[in-house]
């Protein structure tokens, strides 16, 4: 039987009640009905400041926690606003809860970029496309100089800038600047039908209004204002905290951080006739791979092979770049961002990697270079800041690499505890409880099996058959190595909802 107003009374009270409620988007559309609704910038005037900022000042998002309704609007506007993308978004509403039975809260979140005082994703990016406008605090994202690489990405713990596949560049929310020198508001201000959002004038570095349970402000200093007039409880969480997202592959560049460790290894080795007569001597003697050759056949071919290695490698770097034509630009940004250094220590390396098969007494010197050049790569990622990526992880990860295969090359017993002790170190964020140990044992389990195969395959081989067999799948566990590396680590962003 059908519920009706007759068979059930409850139905016929609801539906009055429903049409009795008074709410944001009721009187929008009463007041627009009736020709009460403000237009230009009569509405807007108490959306934007009046003047620019002073001294110490900027410009800011405030959101009113209590007027926010979750309904999106700010989002489509956003969206329809600034051409985007099919799948690309410059504002989020996000959802925070209280796991708490005894007071159930939740709380709907808008946000977008917080034009930070510091913006992390400015003194990271390698090109300098991006510039904090000197008056209005705002921070802009120049379309025509980046080139894709997507390191700002990494940098900011607010996932702010997004990348567009179709253009092959990184886009993000600019607080429709050219809106408000005209003096309109922003999309996402003037679409809300609750007036949540506004642009205020705060001082540059304030974060204390900042949003609870989302990342730790003190590292860019986020401006973004987040009122409300309610006690909100002290355990509030992200409702996607527990989510686990892993990250992309970045197959490019694990395949880069796999091949340049191997061209230092071989570099290294190539080095070796320079050392001591009693060295060269144990090498070239007890080394399988290069058992009975002369050190200046050693010399020749391994050099050859750093080059080659370090050749492909830096070509495969190139695969991840959106706009790999702009590429010449990456020094531009060598006083902030280790991504800048990295390449143009790596530049000057390939270069003397090819002068030494000529001239063999550069190798020394430029094995020298790549492990600065190796410190840097490191160091982009440690600059991050994400606890997977720390330095007491990610140097013994890059560096290992590189012990591993020179020994695996020279002294085989020596690269089996090398290998062994790496291989400890890396096992530790299995079983740590963090979001990095949760994904290596969910959804990246097959990945850590292989990695664990290949791993204890190269430590057999070094053991009882050491050779080129053995550097090949030591080689192959690393790379699988690199590609949880960049999947299993942890991804901060600001409150959203589960997927």
């Amino acid at each position: 039987m059908l519920a009706s107003r007759e068979t059930f009374p409850l139905l016929d009270e609801l539906l009055a009640e429903q049409q009795r409620l008074d709410t944001p988007v009721a009187r929008f559309s009463a007041d627009h009905a009736a020709g009460s609704f403000e237009r230009g910038p009569a509405r807007h005037a108490s959306l934007i400041p009046l003047t620019a900022p002073g001294p110490g000042e900027q410009y800011a998002f405030e959101v009113d926690l209590d007027s926010c309704t979750g309904c999106k609007s700010c989002v489509a506007a956003c969206h329809s606003l600034n051409g985007l993308d099919e799948t690309e978004t410059w504002r989020d509403v996000g959802l925070l809860v209280s796991p708490s039975r005894a007071r159930p809260f939740t709380q709907t979140v808008t946000s977008a970029c917080h034009h930070c005082a510091d913006p992390a994703c400015l003194n990271g990016c390698p090109v300098l496309a991006y510039e904090k406008d000197p008056v209005t605090g705002i921070v802009r994202h120049l379309d025509d100089q980046c080139i894709g690489c997507s390191y700002c990405i990494l940098k900011c713990p607010y996932d702010v800038p997004k990348f567009s596949a179709r253009l092959g560049i990184v886009r993000k929310c600019d607080m429709c600047h050219t809106r408000l020198a005209a003096g309109e508001a922003p999309a996402c201000a003037q679409a809300c039908p609750t007036h949540a959002i506004r642009i205020v004038t705060v001082a540059t570095g304030t974060t204390a209004h900042f949003l609870r349970a989302a990342p730790e402000p003190s590292y860019t200093q986020p401006t973004t204002r987040y009122l409300t007039r309610r006690n909100l409880p002290d355990n509030l969480v992200a409702a996607d905290a527990a989510a686990l997202r892993p990250q992309p592959a970045h197959w490019p560049l694990a395949l880069m951080l796999t091949l340049l460790p191997a061209a230092l290894a071989c570099q290294l080795v190539a080095s070796l006739p320079a050392l001591p007569d009693f060295v060269t001597y144990y090498v070239t003697n007890h080394r399988p791979v290069f058992h009975g050759r002369s050190p200046e056949f050693v010399t020749y071919y391994v050099t050859m092979g750093a080059a080659g290695l370090g050749a492909v490698g830096l070509a495969a770097s190139a695969f991840h770049l959106g706009r790999p034509e702009r590429a010449w630009r990456i020094f531009l940004g060598w006083r902030t961002s280790w991504l800048s250094r990295e390449a143009m220590i790596f530049g000057v390396w390939f270069g003397l990697s090819t002068a030494a098969m000529v001239w063999p007494v550069m190798a020394p010197g430029s094995a020298a270079l790549g492990l600065l050049g190796l410190g840097c790569s490191a160091m982009i990622y440690v600059d991050t800041r994400r606890r997977f990526w720390r330095a007491a992880q990610t140097f013994p990860r890059f560096f290992g690499t590189v012990a591993a295969v020179a020994l695996a090359l020279s002294a085989p017993a020596a690269g089996f505890a090398v290998l062994l002790a790496k291989f400890a170190i890396e096992s530790r964020t299995y079983f740590d409880g963090s979001v990095s140990a949760k994904l290596q044992r969910g959804p990246l389990a097959r990945t850590v099996a292989l990695r664990d195969l290949l791993a204890t395959a190269a430590l057999i081989l070094l053991l009882v058959a050491p050779g080129w067999t053995a550097v090949v799948v030591l080689l192959a566990g690393e790379l699988a190595e690199r590609s949880i590396f960049f999947r299993a680590v942890d991804a901060p962003k600001m409150p959203g909802l589960p997927a």
